[in-house]
């Protein structure tokens, strides 16, 4: 099945509800960047926490930009999700593996880091993007991120990310992200029977594991609280929009005097895109071209 995303709420639209599958973008990333189990559940959590903030967002043009920066083996963790169901990422050293947790587990708190800072950029595709900045809470990167809404965008929430990776790759990703709206903000009774029941999921991956679907998980959540779900499954993938074009005008941006440099000592140049993992190349008349584009330029 397709990568897709799903809204719905319910308790007289007091609460909304997202839910995503990215089991095929995570596994995409994985192939991509040759990422180890611990890195690939590291940036699979972190670009599906993008898309369901991404999802908020009226702006098809908006984006938004995750970075976790621990201090743990991994570095920094980055993803960039879009409101049009796009998102791309990249993990610094994605090559570190960790020995499972004392539960089993993908150590994926150890391997981002118990302390640093999660950052946080929406670019609603007009005016000057603005950002918000807190500590780490655990690594885990759900519980980071839940605790970013609740303190940059006052929004009590809970939120489950999961990546299950095996030999032969991804096998279940994704993320449910719950969220008490400000007309039922003080219904405490609502808030609390809201919070057993996701305590009682005990993970989400699991459950995709187990065959539930998205509409499954949101009837077993909220199925007693007039529950609508939203028509609309908004299909999600990983793309970049990387191209041969931005970067032979990025290489212009080094000048002529560095791109004769270049051409002298090497005859070609080489770029590998951070997002995705895609190398593009200059020959000599490319880099030729280039120079006399830069030269007429300055006359």
């Amino acid at each position: 099945m397709a990568d897709f995303l799903l809204r719905a709420t319910a308790a007289a639209e007091g609460i909304r509800a997202v839910g995503v599958i990215t089991t095929q973008l995570t596994d995409e990333a994985r192939k991509r960047h040759q990422l180890s189990y611990v890195a690939t559940a590291a940036l699979g959590r972190t670009m599906a926490a993008g898309l369901i903030l991404a999802s908020s967002f009226k702006q098809p043009q908006a984006r938004v930009n995750v970075r976790i920066q621990g201090n743990g083996p991994l570095g920094t963790v980055f993803a960039d999700a879009g409101a049009d169901g796009t998102v791309r990422g990249y993990v610094q050293y994605p090559h570190v593996e960790l020995p499972p947790n004392a539960k089993g587990k993908l150590d994926v708190g150890a391997a981002v880091g118990h302390q640093g800072y999660l950052y946080v950029i929406h670019d609603l595709g007009y005016g000057y993007p603005y950002s918000s900045t807190v500590e780490l809470v655990s690594g885990e990167i759900a519980e980071d991120v839940t605790y970013y809404l609740a303190t940059s965008e006052q929004t009590p929430s809970a939120l489950m990310l999961g990546v299950f990776v095996e030999e032969a790759g991804v096998t279940a990703a994704g993320g449910l992200m719950l969220q008490v709206l400000p007309k039922a903000a003080n219904d405490e009774q609502l808030i609390a029977t809201l919070e057993q029941r996701v305590a009682n999921l005990k993970g989400f991956t699991p459950l995709l594991q187990a065959g539930r679907t998205l509409p499954d998980i949101f009837q077993e959540l909220l199925g007693d609280m007039d529950l609508q779900i939203l028509p609309q499954r908004q299909m999600v993938r990983f793309h970049c929009g990387c191209s041969h074009e931005r970067m032979l005008a990025a290489l212009k941006l080094l000048g002529e005097a560095e791109l004769r440099d270049i051409l002298a000592t090497e005859a070609k140049a080489e770029a590998t895109c951070q997002f995705c993992n895609a190398v593009y190349w200059a020959d000599q008349p490319m880099l030729e071209q280039l120079i006399a584009e830069l030269a007429t330029a300055s006359v």
